[in-house]
């Protein structure tokens, strides 16, 4: 008989096995497993927090590039509770609140996820209307692609499929990252800038407010423990599904991070404190400074491939926590004609986004408000994911002990900071 490897679980002192085999088949086993932690942050690097960050360079320069930096540990720690939960509870987040909370406690905390999740559908969806209006396709026209486009990939995919098509997508962010490159930024004004905080300086608040609240979303939480509990992920998976998580959290905050330094060195630079108002004035202030083709191609398809995975995602979490909490099925592993109210939900939720983003809406302005909104619910979404973390994990990989402590304080400084910042900056 092989004895198997073991290794302890952070936060809990328990061991548990690590399959056997070498490098290459824990690398294969890696591949099986990614794609909930993967997607879900592209998913968080949404064409909300692109214009949030695009924002934040543009009126602060890189006063808070530190703050993405900070923000990749704090994003791991709460997302990697969800993989937890997922894993051994076998259950969603709306579920699990609703079986161990009870029915009230869970319509309350999926009522803020709605909100959540209506607030987020508009901006992606606005953040595609904006890009297809940079080659004259009105808004009309590119939300009927988008919503049939959409409903059709998911009622006729599998969760696999729809997994792989959402990753091909978002790696289309990746196209920030060489669009910080060519802006060439100043590294020794950037470090200067990022070392002066101005924290009495309210618009600048709510900006941190905007920012955590566009790393941190409460339908991230959702979506990520349901993935993990659909994907049907075990107690061996847990290295594997961690490490996605990691890679994910790294690589959602280098895309802020490049958006807000591509925009610093530009408009940040020959314009500072210039407010942005549409999608088309980000691209035509960066463009002078990139080249217009270029500029508008890297910027379409960043935007595109955030705004698309973000829609495939939140849509979905919202569709998923409705009918948990209805005791209905909730799963793309049964067809349409198996789990009618949640297709029908998922396709009444996108065709409702898409009809209103038609009517025209302020994506700048609405996109820094969302992500204030979702700092603001912070306390009640991350609330219920330390709780059920606490209790409701089976013993041996329970949260508690020194991980424990880390985490509640992660979670009680990051809500206290949103609050803050959030606050002060709505009155200020």
């Amino acid at each position: 008989m092989q004895i198997e490897a073991a290794e302890a679980l952070p936060g809990t002192g328990a061991l548990r096995a690590r399959p056997p085999g070498g490098r290459l088949a824990r690398l294969l086993r890696f591949f099986a497993v990614a794609g909930p932690g993967m997607v879900v942050m592209l998913a968080d690097t949404d064409a909300g927090s692109i214009v949030t960050a695009a924002q934040s360079g543009a009126e602060s320069g890189y006063r808070l590039l530190l703050l993405q930096v900070m923000l990749v540990p704090i994003l791991f720690v709460v997302q990697e509770l969800t993989v937890r939960l997922g894993i051994f509870t076998g259950h969603g987040h709306g579920y699990a609140i609703r079986r161990h909370f009870g029915r009230f406690w869970a319509w309350v905390s999926v009522s803020t996820l709605l909100f959540a999740c209506v607030g987020a559908l508009i901006t992606e969806l606005s953040g595609i209307a904006g890009v297809a209006a940079l080659v004259g396709i009105p808004a009309w026209l590119s939300m009927l692609i988008v919503v049939a486009g959409l409903t059709a990939m998911v009622c006729s995919g599998s969760c696999l499929t729809v997994e792989r098509i959402a990753l091909c997508i978002g790696l289309f962010e990746c196209v920030f990252l060489l669009v910080a490159w060519l802006a060439r930024p100043d590294w020794s004004a950037a470090w200067g800038e990022t070392l002066r905080v101005p924290f009495a300086d309210h618009h600048y608040l709510y900006l941190v407010a905007a920012n955590i609240g566009a790393v941190i979303m409460p339908w991230m939480v959702f979506y990520q423990q349901s993935a993990v509990a659909e994907k049907g992920l075990t107690a061996a998976d847990l290295r594997a599904a961690r490490w996605d998580t990691a890679i994910g959290s790294v690589a959602t905050q280098a895309v802020m991070a490049a958006v807000l330094i591509a925009v610093a060195a530009t408009i940040g630079r020959s314009e500072p404190g210039r407010p942005l108002g549409t999608v088309q004035q980000i691209v035509e202030a960066v463009t002078p400074f990139l080249g217009r083709w270029t500029g508008t191609l890297m910027f379409a398809l960043g935007m595109t491939g955030a705004a698309l995975v973000a829609t495939i995602v939140v849509t979905l979490t919202a569709a998923r926590a409705l009918c948990e909490v209805m005791g209905l099925e909730h799963s793309l592993r049964y067809c349409p004609q198996e789990a009618p109210w949640f297709y029908g939900s998922y396709a009444s939720i996108l065709a409702l986004g898409g009809v209103l983003v038609a009517s025209g809406t302020d994506l700048v302005e609405l996109s820094v408000g969302v992500q204030v909104m979702n700092a603001l619910l912070l306390p009640i979404v991350l609330g219920f994911l330390f709780l059920l973390a606490w209790r409701v994990l089976p013993e041996p990989h329970r949260l508690k002990g020194a991980y424990a402590a880390v985490a509640g304080a992660t979670i009680a400084l990051t809500t206290g900071l949103g609050l803050y910042a959030g606050i002060a900056g709505l009155l200020g």
